[in-house]
């Protein structure tokens, strides 16, 4: 039994050798990636424009914070939120009893006043021909004078006091100081207002015209005085807002700042649009497009550069119908096309389309686009 069992293992040892032989006689099969179906454009020349795009900040040309110049219990608000308003409008009513008390205090007093004043006139008018006929020494006449000269001061005084209880009174009814839209309104009627709050009634902002505020980089700002003395175009701007569309209006470039920002290297802009139908508010935001024209540019489709760690690459059609991965340097996009500062040259043939299917030394089945 033991003979048999160790026939038939010899057996199937025998025939797993032989089927290992066999197979290692045969010769190996390549396997080659069949060629990929790939468009290809010819590199040429053409103007072309560099958009650069920063985010801004929006302002109306005046902001005013409109506070409270007297102490007292708002009575009346006048306008809402989001109205707009035009200089010398009244916005607010502070309760004014104690005020209006000031005034007619004042002019009693001013009464009282120009009532000595003509008292001590009179008194000036008896001495002098007293004085004349020498009834009296003139020292009686110079005191006269004097008491006239205090009254005349009391008046004086009298009618300051007046004018500053008037003015307190006036400040009772808080006014617009310039035309424009009211912003949140955040006290309600009843709340005590002072000059001291640290929050205003409200705001007011004019927005005829907004001016955009931006930052560029002291880099950006030294490449832009230069382009612009052979672009003045360059010194007018477009604004993409906050929904991303474009702005209607062209705006124009402004310095907000001489100086460089040491802490971020930066210099501050501003950017000034018109606003007729007040579409842009105080507070919002959006992207200002610098643009810069090019003449001879070389321009390549954003979908056919291949982006790899932060490094551009596209494909161009080499011998024998493959590929060849090229780096290129960006000098920046204009719509949808990236334009080329190095690497490629006008002439050559790049994929536009499969580049993830493609490689160094893939073949493909080119079709040359127009």
């Amino acid at each position: 039994m033991l003979q048999k069992n160790t026939t038939k293992r010899e057996y199937w040892l025998v025939l797993l050798v032989a089927i290992l032989l066999s197979a290692c006689g045969q010769p190996q099969q390549s396997f080659e990636m069949p060629p990929v179906n790939t468009d290809f454009m010819t590199l040429g020349l053409a103007d072309a424009s560099i958009e650069k795009r920063y985010p801004g900040m929006i302002e109306g040309t005046v902001n005013v914070e409109v506070k409270a110049q007297v102490s007292g219990y708002l009575e009346t608000i006048y306008v809402k939120e989001g109205d707009y308003v035009n200089k010398g409008q009244s916005l607010f009513k502070i309760k004014g009893d104690v005020f209006n008390e000031q005034v007619n205090n004042s002019q009693a007093n001013l009464k009282a006043a120009l009532a000595a004043q003509a008292n001590a006139k009179i008194e000036v008018e008896k001495i002098k021909p007293l004085v004349a006929e020498k009834v009296v020494s003139d020292i009686q006449l110079k005191t006269a004078q004097a008491n006239y000269d205090a009254a005349a001061a009391q008046v004086a005084q009298a009618k300051a006091a007046l004018g500053s209880s008037q003015i307190n009174a006036d400040f009772a009814i808080i006014k617009a100081p310039v035309s424009g839209y009211i912003g949140r309104i955040p006290n309600r009627i009843g709340n005590l207002v002072t000059p001291a709050d640290a929050a205003p009634l409200t705001t007011l902002s004019e927005i005829n015209q907004v001016l955009v505020y931006f930052s560029m980089s002291e880099a950006d700002f030294i490449a832009f005085n230069q382009d612009r003395k052979t672009d003045a175009g360059m010194n007018a701007v477009s604004l993409i807002m906050a929904d991303g569309k474009p702005y209607a209006h062209q705006g124009k470039l402004e310095l907000a700042s001489g100086n460089i920002e040491r802490s971020t290297g930066s210099i501050a802009l501003k950017a000034v649009f018109p606003n007729p139908d007040k579409l842009l508010r105080s507070g919002g935001a959006g992207r200002v497009i610098i643009t810069k024209k090019l003449k001879d540019a070389l321009t390549l489709p954003m979908a056919s550069v291949k982006d790899v760690q932060d490094k551009f690459f596209v494909f161009t059609l080499a011998d024998s119908n493959k590929v060849a991965m090229k780096a290129i340097e960006i000098l920046g996009r204009s719509g949808d096309n990236y334009i080329v500062k190095s690497g490629v040259a006008k002439g050559e043939k790049i994929a536009i389309n499969s580049i993830d299917d493609l490689a160094e030394g893939v073949k493909v089945v080119p079709t040359v686009a127009k």
